[in-house]
Order: C-alpha cells, then sequence, then structure tokens
C-alpha cells in the first residue's frame, strides 16, 4: 500500500494519514517531521537541509527529494507508506515516481474542503507551546500528551489563513493536474466528521487499489498517467 495524501491546510490530511498509516501499521511519513530527523540526524542531505534553512531560505526540491528518497529506502516502508506533504510540486511528483518505480502502483488521495471551512478550521486551530502538537477539535485547556499551554498559531490569523490558502491553491493545481488522470486517483470530501472521512478514504483506497489489481499494465499507467 503506497498512499499519497493531497490537499490544504486545514483539510485533516495529517490526522488521516497517522490514522490511516496506523490501521495498516505501515509508517506515515512527514516531509516536516523527516526533515527535522534529517537535520538532527546530521546525515549529508540533512546537513545541507540545515545549512538553507539557517540562511532563511526555503529548502530546494532536489534536497526534499534526496531527504525522501532516503527516507523510503528505510526497511520500514518496504512493505508500504503513507506520504503526507510531499510532493509539493510537479518537478517533486516526477522524481517521486522515479523513486517508487518498480513499486505497487501510487495511490493517491486528495482531501477537498471549501474554503470558508478550512478559514474557520485554521484560525481557530491551537497548538502546545512546548511540545508543538496539534490540539484535537475538541481539546482542554491543556495539551494532552505534555500538559503544556494550548496557543493559537502565529501564521493563522485570518489574513494569514488566506494568504496560506491562495498560495496552496497555486502551487497544488498543477499538481493535482498531474494525478488526476491516473486510475488511482480519488477525491473525496473533507468537510465531515473525521469518522465520515476516514470511512470515505477507506472506501476511496480500496476502490482505487481494485482499479489497480485488475487492470493488465496499470502498474505503468499509474507511474505515468498513460492509460492501459
Amino acid at each position: 500500500m503506497n498512499l499519497l495524501m493531497l490537499g490544504p491546510p486545514g483539510a485533516g490530511k495529517g490526522t488521516q494519514a497517522e490514522r490511516f498509516a496506523q490501521s495498516r501499521g505501515i509508517p506515515r511519513i512527514s516531509t516536516g517531521d523527516i526533515l527535522r530527523e534529517a537535520v538532527h540526524a546530521g546525515t549529508d542531505i540533512g546537513l545541507q537541509a540545515k545549512a538553507i534553512m539557517d540562511r532563511g531560505e526555503l529548502v530546494s526540491d532536489d534536497v526534499m527529494i534526496g531527504i525522501v528518497r532516503e527516507r523510503l529506502e528505510r526497511q520500514d516502508a518496504a512493505g508500504g507508506f503513507v506520504l503526507d506533504g510531499f510532493p509539493r510540486t510537479v518537478a517533486q511528483a516526477a522524481a517521486l515516481d522515479g523513486i517508487v518505480s518498480g513499486r505497487d502502483p501510487l495511490i493517491i488521495v486528495d482531501i477537498v474542503v471549501p474554503e470558508d471551512e478550512l478559514v474557520k478550521r485554521l484560525s481557530s486551530r491551537m497548538i502546545c507551546e512546548d511540545c508543538g502538537a496539534n490540539a484535537p477539535v475538541m481539546h482542554g485547556p491543556v495539551c494532552a500528551l505534555c500538559g503544556g499551554k494550548l496557543v493559537q498559531r502565529a501564521d493563522d490569523s485570518d489574513s494569514v489563513v488566506l494568504e496560506r490558502l491562495k498560495v496552496y491553491h497555486r502551487q497544488s493545481e498543477p499538481l493535482v493536474e498531474y494525478y488526476r488522470v491516473r486510475p488511482t486517483f480519488r477525491s473525496i470530501n473533507g468537510a465531515q466528521p473525521p469518522d465520515h472521512v476516514a470511512a470515505d478514504l477507506a472506501a476511496a483506497i480500496a476502490a482505487a487499489s481494485a482499479r489497480a489489481a485488475g487492470a493488465p499494465g496499470l502498474g505503468r499507467a499509474a507511474r505515468t498517467g498513460v492509460q492501459p
């Protein structure tokens, strides 16, 4: 099971990715997590990323691709993975096709949520100021993980949220179109309670998996977008 989760900030893809990964016993691979891990581990690519971030610059496609390649080559990802946050560009998507060449077809699920709902969610989102964990939708006054104080993220004000969504849509539209032609691409409605989204996600993955298993030559089609 090689699953790629797409969706804007606030769509809940991180929550759903973690939930699904745990249910299948495969790793959820978040680019934010593996970037921090690579920097902490002091790998060659991690040191490159640290130097870039220390200069206040964005990590390049080449560095992100290298970090993801390293992570997917680990033994725990041999039986499958859930990718969250990568790729973000068509160039990264094309590189991912090469990285997963020879594996089972990549299943892509796009979680779609109306913009007004995303603004509402993001503007009310809280995180722990000590450990940085996102608070669940229904949360108490302190972090359930460490007991730290819950605060609003600095980049979750209404104006900043709207700008982030504009940037996401500008970057993501070519990416979604890159994958949309593939028979293993599915979209689901993320403007539902989490359990309903999880059920729709499971159904979409099952349908895409059946499509992949039932069509000769689909492994190539799922990588290239060429229908069998």
